[in-house]
């Protein structure tokens, strides 16, 4: 069968390209076309776009750059057309993805699956009537969202497990660096590790990184590493990171968390992968409007938390400072409980041990695909 994947960021070409594996085991004539990336084109098929001439954030960015992402839009609608595959497998990327599986439902007979479905439980649950006109099947990979699907907007999904469980633990079992190891190879000072995330786009690493660094950078006796986005050049981190003493690693995110002490990491799925590591860490997320942004998470979003990991566990396991609570002085006294308060970080991790089990175990990309095919065979 033909499987045409549209993504949108590094981390749907992570989990996307997982599925497309785990998909070819399950269908060995598969073909894939994609909006995707290099994780995605190394497993097989057609890169038509790479995601990284897609990702805007911000109202400004996104403004700014409209033409542009019309242009893509229309590019990818008169492609998949064109193309006629089977199926169409949407991952996140709602703001895009959306508007494609509107076109297809209203102009095709092709299938519209979701893999990785939009967050709409936190921001715009009236997308939902899109999503039940629009979206064929919805394939979940976060528990709590069944009961939103399911309870409150009677629209059936497949629950399969989360993806991170599968790449972190795969990580885990066939890796066996040592710290040591990890500080030679990688030209490191012999000090326990402080890791900064600080997002995969350009605009979260330009509000986020510099408050980071000057928090971080109060514990002399840790060395602070920043995990490389992909994407994103030597020379724009360069921008932000000023005097600060730090190291820049591309492509060893997973490397890092399994020998860092702590952990400061912009909300998103690092928070996740963070945790599934048992690194004690704070969220940071800061914005230019922070007391305005605060006002609306408070009064107009839907949901207690903005970390996967708050939200998987309901409650709070680890401290978000967010808009105008993220501030220098709030993310150093955070990451002070962390490293030096051994009660606190036992609370954290034994917090990280409940999230764990409420995700179920490992499989995540080969539950979906064996569900996809079965459904495209009935």
């Amino acid at each position: 069968m033909k499987y045409y994947l549209i993504v949108g960021e590094a981390s749907g070409d992570l989990h996307a390209s997982h599925l497309m594996a785990a998909l070819k085991v399950e269908d060995p004539q598969a073909e894939f076309r994609f909006f995707g990336g290099d994780l995605m084109a190394a497993v097989g098929g057609t890169i038509v776009k790479h995601y990284k001439e897609l990702a805007y954030m911000g109202f400004v960015p996104v403004l700014l750059h409209l033409r542009t992402i019309f242009a893509n839009m229309k590019r990818c609608k008169e492609d998949i057309v064109a193309w006629q595959p089977d199926v169409v497998i949407l991952v996140d990327y709602p703001g895009f993805n959306l508007n494609i599986a509107k076109f297809l439902h209203a102009r095709t007979q092709i299938p519209v699956y979701y893999y990785i479905s939009p967050k709409i439980w936190a921001w715009k649950e009236y997308r939902i009537k899109n999503i039940k006109r629009d979206v064929d099947e919805l394939f979940s990979i976060l528990p709590f969202e069944v009961e939103f699907f399911e309870g409150k907007h009677q629209y059936p999904i497949h629950y399969v497990g989360n993806p991170t469980v599968d790449e972190v633990t795969a990580f885990c079992t066939e890796h066996f660096e040592t710290r040591d190891d990890f500080i030679f190879e990688n030209k490191l000072e012999s000090k326990p590790i402080i890791a900064l995330l600080a997002g995969s786009r350009k605009q979260e690493i330009k509000d986020n990184l510099p408050d980071m660094l000057r928090a971080a950078s109060a514990f002399p006796e840790y060395q602070l590493v920043l995990a490389g986005a992909p994407g994103i050049s030597p020379d724009y981190y360069r921008e932000y990171i000023g005097d600060a003493k730090v190291k820049i690693l591309f492509g060893k995110t997973y490397h890092l968390l399994q020998q860092a002490e702590a952990a400061l990491v912009t909300s998103g799925t690092a928070t996740l992968e963070t945790a599934l590591f048992r690194v004690p860490q704070a969220v940071c997320y800061h914005t230019p409007i922070g007391k305005v942004i605060s006002f609306l998470r408070r009064h107009i979003l839907a949901v207690k938390y903005i970390s996967l990991v708050n939200l998987i566990a309901n409650r709070e396991v680890v401290k978000e400072l967010v808009a105008d609570t993220m501030t220098v002085e709030q993310v150093r006294a955070e990451l002070e409980r962390i490293l030096y308060n051994k009660e606190y970080r036992q609370q954290m991790l034994d917090g990280y041990e409940y999230m764990a089990s409420r995700l179920g175990d490992a499989g995540a990309p080969r539950h979906a695909a064996q569900e996809m095919v079965r459904l495209l065979r009935k």
